[in-house]
């Protein structure tokens, strides 16, 4: 399953990290998927198949 991910959406991943934040920013696309923590700012790269199984929801925008 290939994800139609862009920079500036926000995903739920799976697990909660380890400050309790479920959400996180997209910072980078390629290869690898930049995420960025909303609630402690900590960036983590993964590669895309690991950013796949472990997505839960991509969080609709309000606009």
């Amino acid at each position: 399953m290939i994800v139609d991910i862009k920079t500036g959406d926000i995903v739920r991943l799976r697990k909660a990290h380890p400050c309790g934040s479920y959400d996180w920013e997209v910072v980078r696309v390629g290869a690898d998927i930049g995420i960025k923590c909303l609630k402690c700012q900590r960036r983590v790269l993964l590669e895309r198949n690991v950013f796949e199984r472990r997505l839960k929801t991509i969080v609709p925008k309000n606009n």
